[in-house]
């Protein structure tokens, strides 16, 4: 294990190298992530299972949840809006709390989203089941295992193979499974309500309302707390949003608002508008389990429950194709971490994605689902993620006290009261779980047990300090104020545009970043796109010697974006660089046409001043000849050739034409320009002015 250390006064910065995504998803896209996270099958699955348990006490339980979730998306929200990275609640954990905390941060939301998988997993079962058993299908014997497990493995080989292959649920086609989903939730609202107007003796269905007592809240509680946990997923996706500082907190809060009313109506027309058949409601719903509110739809309309089975395979498909992604994701950025094995860090080398795994995630998700019962598939989800979020109230109060000066698009009031409530709170939850699913207790605490051995064993050993989300705030306040960002597009333009950006850097006290932009299809995921990665990784680190020469701070950085300027200009923004260098795009050609276009786009809208390299190797150049008019940039020019006179060992020149036919005095009104123009710049060579008449 290698251990941080503070740089010494004086030395020069370094930076790891940074592969970060363009910011092109807009408030709106993030926001409809974090409502289909949470509008997923948690909802079409689990509302019988809960009203059973609660019965129609079912809406306290979710009106708590709620409550709970708002302490925890809070968190989220401050920390989402400081640290803008995929990482999210693991990420946080582990840079804030010594260890194991972020091992076993990482391995409980590996659990947590493979087991989320077996529960999606297993409601897809029931509900493709069903539509079999409409159509007559249904076989006469299965070996083993029940028709919902069976289909239920099915669909995980398929999603865990499509997973494979590279495709995922994204962009516009999200959000418009995400808009499917919440307008059929809606009809079904809208239809119980109409159904409501009709039925006089509907409020008896809500009597009495604690049948089981005040502990089946705690326990419909914990069941149903899958059904809130979106806002980690926004989270994870703050690298890749506009504005991340104000859109982040703006898009959690904008989901929960959203989600939390439309869950209490689900559940208060569930249970208030279907007729029980000779037993009260919240038991009828309890004994149709996954498929209640399938059931409840087909009571309330005609073609109702066809309408909401649809909904609930779209759903369940959609949530288990994302949530494959993800789990496979958290293995893959611990084994990069070197906290699991180095395997699981593999990329396949055509398709581009952690095949091994998803193979691991996928092994874990069969396994759940078919050694658990679903309730206690969720609950086991339900425990972990309720773990994770304590370690994330935790990793807030240590962050409030070690960095209180981080800039926060979003504070959490009272702190450390407000967060210790979260996990007071989320603590009782977990723990009076074990009332109500005793099995998903164990396989919990089974996992925890793995994960405590993995981590003695083999983590603690292998495991690489990488540089954490403090560690480049720390590094973020520690940089200079003069900011060079240098983008080479070719090898043998490295050399001379870093020489030329080290002489800028050194010239105002300065450093410098060098910036490969990669351009990804339009229709190409970023987070999937790893093409090029390699190619600009070995571009870039040609600068890295010459910044070293020069004792010049350096950093590297590829940048992935579907648009070329957008990426250079969005970076330039980010590093709040003062002068962009850019290096020639080549000779002829389509390609480099474009390029030059993407080159004047880059000069209309940049932030700061820019220049582009052109011309032969600078160990040929004999003189800096300026030619200048009274302009800003001209006068910029004139500022920056001390440097680059240093750099070349080179006079300066000056040189202004003059019209034949400007009026009298114009020669002398240009000499007296240059003069006036380089008076307080210390040039070490002479400057020679030339005046030409044209």
């Amino acid at each position: 294990m290698t251990k941080k250390s503070s740089p010494e006064k004086g030395a020069v910065r370094r930076r790891t190298e940074e592969v970060r995504l363009s910011r092109e998803m807009s408030a709106f896209s993030v926001t409809m992530i974090g409502v289909g996270a949470m509008i997923g099958a948690g909802i079409f699955v689990l509302t019988g299972i809960a009203a059973g348990v609660a019965g129609p006490g079912l809406i306290l339980a979710f009106a708590l949840n709620g409550v709970v979730t708002l302490i925890t998306a809070m968190a989220y929200a401050e920390l989402g809006s400081s640290f803008h990275d995929a990482g999210g609640g693991y990420l946080w954990v582990k840079s804030s709390l010594p260890h194991p905390h972020g091992f076993l941060s990482g391995w409980m939301s590996w659990f947590a989203h493979a087991v989320a998988c077996s529960l999606y997993a297993l409601g897809f079962g029931a509900y493709f089941g069903h539509v079999l058993e409409g159509f007559g299908l249904t076989p006469s014997h299965i070996p083993f295992f029940s028709l919902e497990k069976t289909i239920a493995v099915f669909a995980c080989l398929v999603f865990a193979y499509i997973n494979f292959r590279g495709a995922s649920e994204t962009g516009k086609v999200g959000n418009i499974v995400t808009l499917a989903k919440v307008i059929v939730i809606l009809l079904f609202v809208g239809a119980g309500a109409w159904v409501m107007r009709g039925m006089p003796e509907w409020k008896g269905n809500f009597d009495p309302f604690l049948p089981l007592g005040v502990g089946s809240v705690f326990s419909a509680m914990g069941l149903t707390f899958i059904a809130f946990q979106g806002y980690e997923v926004i989270a994870q996706c703050s690298e890749e949003v506009m504005d991340p500082t104000r859109n982040i907190p703006r898009a959690i809060f904008f989901a929960l608002l959203i989600v939390i009313p439309i869950y209490l109506l689900v559940a208060f027309v569930a249970l208030g508008a279907i007729r029980g058949e000779g037993v009260p409601t919240w038991q009828f719903l309890g004994k149709m389990k996954e498929l209640a509110i399938v059931e409840a739809a087909r009571q309330f309309v005609p073609g109702g429950g066809i309408v909401v089975l649809i909904g609930g395979l779209l759903s369940t498909a959609s949530a288990l194709l994302a949530t494959v992604y993800s789990s496979s994701r958290v293995a893959f950025a611990m084994a990069r971490d070197h906290n699991l094995p180095a395997f699981l860090g593999k990329i396949h080398t055509e398709k581009n994605t952690p095949h091994l795994s998803i193979i691991a995630s996928g092994v874990i998700v069969i396994i759940m689902a078919l050694a658990l019962p679903i309730e206690d598939v969720a609950s086991a989800a339900d425990i972990m993620f309720l773990l994770v979020f304590i370690q994330v109230n935790v990793a807030l109060i240590r962050m409030r006290k070690t960095h209180p000066k981080l800039p926060r698009g979003f504070r959490v009031p009272m702190v450390p009261l407000v967060p210790i409530l979260g996990i007071i709170t989320q603590m009782f939850i977990a723990v009076y779980m074990f009332v109500y699913s005793p099995k998903a207790w164990v396989s919990a605490a089974g996992w925890l047990v793995v994960g405590f051995a993995v981590y003695k064993l083999y983590a603690s050993r292998t495991e690489e300090e990488a540089l954490s989300v403090l560690a480049l705030a720390e590094a973020e306040e520690a940089r200079k104020d003069y900011r060079v960002l240098v983008v080479p597009f070719q090898q043998e333009h490295v050399g001379p545009l870093m020489r030329i950006a080290c002489a800028l850097a050194k010239n105002y006290e300065g450093e410098v970043t060098a910036v490969s932009v990669i351009e990804a299809p339009r229709k190409v995921p970023l987070k999937r796109y790893t093409s090029g990665i390699q190619d600009a990784r070995n571009l870039l680190r040609l600068g890295e010697n010459i910044a070293d020469e020069a004792g010049v701070g350096f950093s590297r950085l590829i940048k992935i974006s579907h648009r070329l300027s957008y990426g250079i200009l969005e970076t330039a923004r980010e590093e709040k660089s003062n002068f962009i260098l850019l290096g020639p795009v080549g000779e002829g050609g389509l390609v480099e046409q474009l390029k030059e276009i993407v080159l004047l786009n880059v000069l209309e809208h940049a932030p700061c001043n820019v220049a582009i390299y052109h011309g032969e190797l600078l160990d040929k150049a004999k003189r800096v000849l300026l030619a200048v008019v009274d302009t800003p940039s001209c006068r910029l020019a004139v500022n920056i050739a001390p440097a680059l006179s240093e750099e070349l060992k080179a006079p300066v020149a000056l040189l202004q034409v003059v019209p034949e036919s400007a009026p009298k005095g114009s020669e002398q009104k240009a000499v007296s320009w240059m003069e006036e123009a380089t008076k307080d710049i210390p040039f070490r060579l002479p400057v020679e002015k030339i005046v030409l008449h044209s």
